[in-house]
Formats: structure tokens, C-alpha cells, sequence
């Protein structure tokens, strides 16, 4: 697959007369420099799916989870990278809410946007739950109820998020910046444990520790199948790119260069520290109550070893919620300016951050405090695979939006970048289906999958209700040509 150099100014935009923008893009401050973006890009595809989901994961198919994320990290590459192409035609804050909104219609952008909030909503709660579990780990906050953890933890989130965008892609540099070097770091200690043949918890690392505990498929291949929307759910956040290219200064010049870098990222990252992990100690040393970066680190024999790594996964949540707060924000206001989420969404302060949106989200994350309140054993699991749910139709709506953008351009409608998704519409149909599969393999998990599906047909019962509350308040101008919007304020 080549991968294709950034367009020039020339290439970027559709012909004359048809290029649009967002009234749900007006206010925005372009305060997010290219490190920021790269860093938000990595970021978004490590979080809480690896330093804690993996852990669970790996309990119900031990080593095989390393093919499940190779195979869902294709898919995912190919997502983004058609995102990638969108923006490069328009960059948006609103992102794929605003391309569907060209491409689907406003009842797409609605579809779209309350997926993605269900999404970000529901991981938002998953963040908070990782944050109080993990603080847990030490016996000085033991006493501490768990809901009052998760209540701290959404508190000073949302303060810091509603500030201004400056101060948010400054927390994600360092927060991307220290869980990338802690990866980093963990993988050479574990190749030197693994060379040398040093002695863990009273286990030998190496590949006897993977064939002498059922292999590679230690539960057979059904157990493969059935996590992968929890891989999906994992691998949520690359699409953020396509979010803060919207308030980048000069987004056609690093968005390429991102997207291109996701593919080793998740490669390197996810499935590398899976094979690590497996190395290490036998798959079912791991449990889904801690990070599986604290299990082994904490068996290893280094003072403190395991105090720094939950320190280290402690950021990378906080940086998932950090990060959540940001894209339903901005996902509400651009649905809120069109008429199709509360008007208190669009509201903005003075630095350009729509603090209605966010407070709006906190809202769901308090009902992550009441959950974590009444079973706090089971809150990241039960909330995982709706937030899987919600990615999914996240990404079937950029896969069709692509589609519908390449066959408008193969007519002359639009002009196509430079950097695009080759081998379209063929990527987009065969990405689709998998996406198709996941949800399908979903019904095949009796204890979780099926209930997450009936709870899901409520969430789109109640989302067909509230289209046709809404449809009859639809700001109808919210698209329209960018010569139009010249000298326009902000709503």
C-alpha cells in the first residue's frame, strides 16, 4: 500500500463554487500546533483498551489477542486513513458529524453524532472507573469509596478541559508523551528479561511460556472472535485526529503524516506488548481487575516498580478522559448549531471552548459515579462493549461518507487530495463488512455480547424518537458555501 506525500493547497479543496463549511466550525481558536496533533494521534490509539481493557482480553483468549489486534488495527488504519482524506478536502471541528452532514443528509449527522456521544459518553464512564481502580492499587486510598475516586477524577477533568484549547492539546503532548515512553521503556525491560532468561515470580520468560500453557489458541478460536469489538473499543481515539484538525493552524501538514504513523503505532504498541506479556508469565497470570503493565512490573523484583506503572496507567486514563470530554464538545456543538441537540451545547466562552457540550457529557459521567456506586465490579465491563457499539457506527459513517465523496469526485463534483484511501470503494466495502462482522460475533457472547445488543436496540429506539422530536427545528443553512459564511461570527 503507497503512501502518498501531503496535497498541496491546490488539491485540497473541491472545484469552485462548491466548497463548504460548518456554521458549526465558526468560534474556534486555531491554538493546536503540529506537536500537539501528532501527540493527539498517538495518544488516541493508546489508552484504557490497552493499560487496562488488555488485561481482561487476555484472560478469555490469552496470547491469540495479539492477532485480533494486528487484524482489527488493518481495519482501523483504513478508517483513518479515509477520515484522513476528509480532511484534507475540509478540515472540521465537527468532523464526521459535519462530513455527514454533507454526504448523508442532517438525519446522517444526527445518526452520527449521538453515536459518536454514545461512544465518548459511555468510555467516559470506563475512564473514570479505570481511574478509581486504578488508585485502589495503592492500600492508602483502599477506604476511599470507589464512586468518590471516579467523582474527583471527572471534577478535575472537566475543569481543566473547559479552560481553553490551548491547555487541552497540552495535556494530551504530555500525557501521549509519557505513555509512549513508558511503553517504550517497559518493552526494552522485557526483551532483557526475556534474553537473559532472568527469573518472574517464579516463572522462566520465554516461549515455553506461551506452548507450555495451551499456545497460542489456548481456549480455541472462538474466544479470538468474540473480543473483537473490546479490540475495537480499544483502538477508539484515532479517529480524534479528524476532531482536533478542526482547531489545528496548519492541519493539511501533519494530518498525513499522523494517519500514516497509526499502523506501526498499533502494531508496535498493542500487539508487540502482547507478546511481551505472554512471554513473560502465562496468560493466566492476568485478570481484568489490574493493568497488566502493573502485573508484571509489579512481579519483576524493582522497588516501586509497580507503583510507577499504575502511576503511568493512572495518566493514560485520565488522558482518555481528557481526551473524551474534547471530542463530544465539539461532536454536540456541531449537532447543536444544525438544531439537533439541546442549545446549551453551542454555548462557548471566550477562548473558543464549547463548555456546553462538555458539562453536557459530565452529565452522563456522573451516572458513571451512580454506577460505580452500586456495582463497581462490573462498571468497565458492563459500559466497554456499548462504547464498542458506538465506535463502530462511528466508522461504518466514515467509510460511507468516503465512499460517497469518491464517487461524487469520480464524476467531477469534487476534487480528490493527493493523500486519500487507494483502492477505494474496495476498502470501504470490505471495511464495512468486518465492521458488519463484529457486531454480528457479538451475539455469539451469551454472557455479555447479547445483552449489550438488546440494550443497544433501546438506545436506537430512543435516538428514532428523538429524530423526529427534533427534525422540525432543523437550521437548514448550518452548510453552506464558504464565500457565503465570510464575515460571520461565531454563534
Amino acid at each position: 500500500m503507497q503512501l502518498d506525500q501531503p496535497p498541496s493547497a491546490a488539491h485540497t479543496t473541491a472545484p469552485s463554487g462548491s466548497a463548504r463549511i460548518d456554521a458549526g466550525d465558526l468560534g474556534y481558536q486555531k491554538d493546536l500546533r503540529k506537536r500537539h496533533l501528532r501527540m493527539i494521534a498517538i495518544g488516541g490509539s493508546i489508552g484504557t483498551g490497552l493499560f487496562l481493557g488488555a488485561s481482561g482480553r487476555m484472560a478469555l483468549a490469552g496470547p491469540s489477542l495479539a492477532i485480533v489486534y494486528i487484524v482489527c488495527g488493518v481495519f482501523t488504519f483504513m478508517v483513518v486513513r479515509a477520515l484522513g482524506e476528509l480532511v484534507m478536502y475540509r478540515p472540521s471541528s465537527g468532523a464526521f458529524v459535519s462530513y455527514a452532514r454533507e454526504f448523508l443528509g442532517e438525519r446522517g449527522a444526527y445518526s452520527v453524532g449521538w453515536l459518536y456521544f454514545l461512544n465518548w459518553s459511555t468510555t467516559l464512564v470506563a475512564d473514570i472507573t479505570a481511574v478509581a481502580l486504578y488508585v485502589h492499587y495503592w492500600s492508602f486510598f483502599v477506604p476511599v469509596p470507589q464512586w468518590v475516586l471516579a467523582l474527583i477524577a471527572l471534577a478535575v477533568v472537566v475543569g481543566l478541559n473547559v479552560v481553553s484549547v490551548k491547555l487541552f492539546g497540552e495535556l494530551e503532548f504530555w500525557f501521549a508523551l509519557v505513555k509512549v515512553g513508558t511503553i517504550i521503556v517497559f518493552m526494552l525491560v522485557a526483551i532483557g528479561f526475556i534474553v537473559t532468561g532472568t527469573d518472574i515470580g517464579g516463572h522462566t520468560p520465554g516461549l515455553s511460556t506461551i506452548t507450555d500453557n495451551g499456545g497460542i489458541f489456548p481456549r480455541g478460536l472462538a474466544p479470538m472472535l468474540t473480543i473483537a469489538l473490546g479490540v475495537v473499543f480499544a483502538f477508539g481515539g484515532t479517529e480524534m485526529i479528524g476532531v482536533a484538525a478542526g482547531e489545528s493552524d496548519n492541519p493539511r501538514a501533519v494530518v498525513p503524516k499522523a494517519v500514516n504513523s497509526i499502523m506501526w503505532r498499533i502494531v508496535l504498541f498493542y500487539a508487540g506488548s502482547v507478546v511481551l506479556f505472554t512471554l513473560l508469565l502465562p496468560w493466566t497470570a492476568y485478570s481484568a481487575g489490574e493493568s497488566p503493565f502493573v502485573t508484571v512490573m509489579s512481579r519483576i523484583g524493582v522497588p516501586h516498580a509497580g507503583d510507577v506503572m499504575n502511576l503511568v496507567v493512572l495518566t493514560a486514563a485520565m488522558s482518555s478522559l481528557n481526551a473524551g470530554l474534547y471530542a463530544t464538545g465539539r461532536t454536540l456543538r456541531s449537532m447543536a448549531v444544525a438544531g439537533t441537540a439541546p442549545r446549551f451545547a453551542a454555548r462557548m466562552n471566550r477562548r473558543g471552548v464549547p463548555y456546553g457540550g462538555i458539562l453536557i457529557t459530565s452529565v452522563v459521567g456522573i451516572a458513571g459515579v451512580v454506577l460505580n456506586l452500586v456495582v463497581p465490579q462490573k462498571a468497565f465491563e458492563i459500559v466497554l462493549n456499548l462504547a464498542g457499539l458506538g465506535i463502530v457506527g462511528t466508522w461504518a459513517s466514515i467509510m460511507i461518507c468516503h465512499w460517497i465523496f469518491v464517487r461524487r469526485a469520480e464524476r467531477g463534483d469534487y476534487a480528490r487530495p493527493e493523500f486519500r484511501l487507494p483502492y477505494a470503494p474496495v476498502l470501504n466495502v470490505l471495511t464495512l463488512g468486518f465492521l458488519a462482522a463484529v457486531v454480528v460475533l457479538m451475539f455469539f457472547d451469551a454472557e455479555v455480547g447479547r445483552i449489550t445488543l438488546v440494550v443497544f436496540l433501546g438506545v436506537v429506539a430512543a435516538m428514532v424518537a428523538g429524530w423526529y422530536r427534533v427534525r422540525g427545528r432543523l437550521n437548514s443553512g448550518v452548510l453552506t458555501p464558504a464565500d457565503s459564511m465570510e464575515g460571520k461570527s461565531a454563534l
